[in-house]
C-alpha cells in the first residue's frame, strides 16, 4: 500500500494526528502543524512533477498512479487511489491553503485540540481528492464534514452553535441525497450478471446505468454535491457557518470544502451519467445562474466583512456549477481555473478578515475606516484580494472568469445556432452582470475600510501584520499571481483531463 505515492496524503494527517497527542506545549504544537503542512505541500509538488513527467513521455490514461486495495469484499469496497489534472490541482490548493491556515492560527485558544480536528479535516478533504471508489470517496467526504461542527460550535464566534447546528444538518441533508445517489449507481453499475463495483473508471467503462435510471439518479448526486458547492437554494448554511468560524476554518471551509461539491459534480454527476446531464443541465442551470446574481447581490447590502465574502462565495462557486453545466471542455477548464482561484482568493480574503478582526474587534465596515494609514500592509494584502475577485488582468480572477464566459457563450451560441433555445445564452449574459456587481462591493469595502476616515481613535494604536501574518497572507499572494500570470501552465495542466475517454463520455 505504501508503495503508491497518493497515499501518503492521507498518511501524513495521521501522523500528524499522532504527533499532535504527544505534544507538551505550544511550541510543538505548532511545528507538528508546520512540519507537516509543509510536508503535504512538498508531497502535492512532487505529485504535480511526476504526473506531468509521465503525460509528457506519453501517458494517455483517465487517471494516473491508479492503486487498489480490497476493504471489503462482500460489497467489493476497495480503498482505490488515482489522479488526473483535476485532482492534482485540487491537491495542490489543499495543501497550499492547510499551510496557511496553519500560520493564520498561530495564535488560536486551546491549540492542541484546534488542530486535531482542523488535520481531521483535511485528511477527509485529501482523501476525497485521491479516491476513485465512490464509497471511500463519500466516506472521506463525511470525515471533512463532521469537524465543522465542533470547530465552529467551540472556536467560533457571535451565534457560533446556531450556524455549526445549521450548517451540519443542511450539510448532511445533503449527504443523505448523496448516499441514495451512490448506492443506486452502484446498484446499475456493471450489465446484468456482471459483478458490480464502486469504482468510478470501471462505472464509467461498463456505461450499464440505464437512461432512466440516470434521470433518476443525476439530480439526487447533484443536489447531494450542490449543497456542499452552496448552490441556490441550499447555499443559507454558509453564510452562517462563514460568519461564525474562526479564521483557518473559513479559509478551509471557503477555499477547500466548498470545492468538495464542484468537483464532486464533476467527477461523479456529469461523468458518470452524462445522458441526464445534458437533457436536465436547464434545470440546474437556472438554480446555479440565480446562485451568481444573489449572492454578488447580497454581498451589495451586508456590512460585516465575513458575511460579505460568504455571500461572495455563494456568487463565484455557484459560477462553478454553472461552468460544469455547460459540458463543453472550455467552460469545464474554466470552472476548474474558477475553483483554483476562488479557494486562493477567499482563503487570502478570511485570513485578511480575521487578522483585523483581532485588533479591532469588530467586522463592521461601519466602524471601521482608515485601514491603509494604520494597517497598510494588511491593508494593501486586501486590496489585491478585491482585484483578483474584480478579474483584474495578471490575477487568477480574470483568467478564470474569462475562461467561464467564452465557454459558456460557445455552448449558448451552440443551442441557439443549433435551434435548441436560448437558454443558455440568456443565463450566460446574466451571469455576466454578476462582474458588475462584484465590483459594486468590492470597490465599496474598499473604499469605506481603507480610504474613509478614522472613526475609532482607538484603531490608531494599532500595530500591523506580524510575521507569521505576512507570510500566510504572502503564500496567498504568490498563488494568485501565479495563475494569473502563467494560466497556460494550469490550462494544461486541467486539459490533461479530457483524454478521448472522458470526450467521449461527455458526449463531445
Amino acid at each position: 500500500m505504501l508503495s503508491n505515492i497518493l497515499i501518503y496524503f492521507v498518511v501524513i494527517p495521521l501522523l500528524m494526528l499522532g504527533g499532535l497527542a504527544l505534544c507538551r506545549n505550544i511550541r510543538q504544537i505548532r511545528a507538528v502543524a508546520v512540519v507537516g503542512s509543509l510536508a503535504l505541500t512538498a508531497l502535492s509538488v512532487y505529485v504535480l512533477l511526476e504526473y506531468l513527467g509521465l503525460r509528457n513521455a506519453g501517458a494517455t490514461e483517465p487517471m494516473l498512479f491508479v492503486d487498489s486495495w480490497t476493504w471489503f469484499e462482500p460489497l467489493n469496497i476497495h480503498l482505490a487511489v488515482g489522479v488526473d489534472g483535476i485532482s492534482v490541482a485540487m491537491l495542490i490548493l489543499s495543501s497550499i491553503i492547510v499551510l496557511a491556515g496553519s500560520f493564520a492560527s498561530w495564535t488560536v485558544a486551546q491549540p492542541k485540540a484546534f488542530f486535531l480536528w482542523l488535520i481531521l479535516l483535511s485528511t477527509g478533504v485529501f482523501g476525497f481528492f485521491i479516491s476513485i471508489d465512490l464509497f471511500t470517496m463519500f466516506m472521506f467526504y463525511e470525515v471533512a464534514l463532521i469537524p465543522m461542527y465542533l470547530l465552529i460550535g467551540v472556536w467560533g464566534s457571535g451565534r457560533k452553535n446556531y450556524s455549526a447546528m445549521k450548517l451540519t444538518l443542511m450539510l448532511m441533508g445533503g449527504s443523505a441525497f448523496l448516499m441514495l445517489g451512490l448506492i443506486g449507481i452502484y446498484y446499475h453499475s456493471a450489465p446484468e450478471g456482471g459483478q458490480l463495483t464502486w469504482n468510478i473508471l470501471e462505472i464509467a467503462k461498463n456505461d450499464a446505468i440505464s437512461h432512466g435510471w440516470q434521470t433518476f439518479l443525476f439530480p439526487m448526486t447533484f443536489v447531494g454535491f450542490g449543497v456542499l458547492g452552496a448552490m441556490f437554494p441550499f447555499h443559507t448554511w454558509s453564510p452562517d457557518g462563514h460568519a461564525s468560524a474562526p479564521t483557518a476554518v473559513s479559509m478551509l471551509h471557503a477555499g477547500v470544502l466548498m470545492k468538495l461539491g464542484g468537483y464532486g459534480c464533476f467527477r461523479v454527476a456529469i461523468y458518470l451519467m452524462p445522458q441526464a446531464a445534458h437533457e436536465l443541465s436547464y434545470i440546474f442551470l437556472i438554480l446555479t445562474g440565480i446562485s451568481v446574481v444573489y449572492g454578488a447581490f447580497c454581498a451589495c447590502v451586508k456590512t460585516d466583512l465575513k458575511y460579505i465574502n460568504a455571500y461572495s462565495s455563494v456568487s463565484h462557486c455557484g459560477l462553478v456549477l454553472f461552468a460544469i453545466l455547460m459540458l463543453n471542455t472550455t467552460a469545464m477548464t474554466g470552472a476548474i481555473m474558477q475553483m483554483l482561484s476562488h479557494g486562493l482568493m477567499t482563503a487570502l480574503f478570511f485570513a485578511l478578515i480575521g487578522m483585523i478582526y483581532g485588533r479591532t474587534h469588530t467586522r463592521e465596515i461601519t466602524q471601521m475606516g482608515g485601514m491603509m494609514k494604520i494597517l497598510p500592509y494588511l491593508s494593501v494584502c486586501y486590496v489585491i484580494a478585491g482585484m483578483a475577485s474584480l478579474g483584474l488582468p495578471g490575477l487568477s480572477g480574470f483568467v478564470a472568469e474569462m475562461t467561464v464566459f467564452v465557454g459558456s457563450f460557445q455552448a449558448g451560441m451552440a443551442d441557439y445556432l443549433a435551434g435548441e433555445g436560448s437558454l443558455r445564452l440568456v443565463f450566460t449574459l446574466v451571469a455576466c452582470c454578476s462582474i458588475v456587481i462584484t465590483a459594486v462591493y468590492i470597490l465599496r469595502v474598499v473604499g469605506k475600510l481603507l480610504f474613509g476616515p478614522v472613526y475609532d481613535q482607538h484603531h490608531l494604536t494599532l500595530t500591523d501584520a506580524t510575521w507569521w501574518e505576512r507570510l500566510s497572507t504572502a503564500m496567498l499572494i504568490i498563488s494568485v499571481a501565479a495563475i494569473g500570470c502563467f494560466p497556460n501552465f494550469f490550462n494544461n495542466l486541467i486539459n490533461t483531463t479530457f483524454s478521448p475517454e472522458i470526450f467521449k463520455v461527455l458526449g463531445m
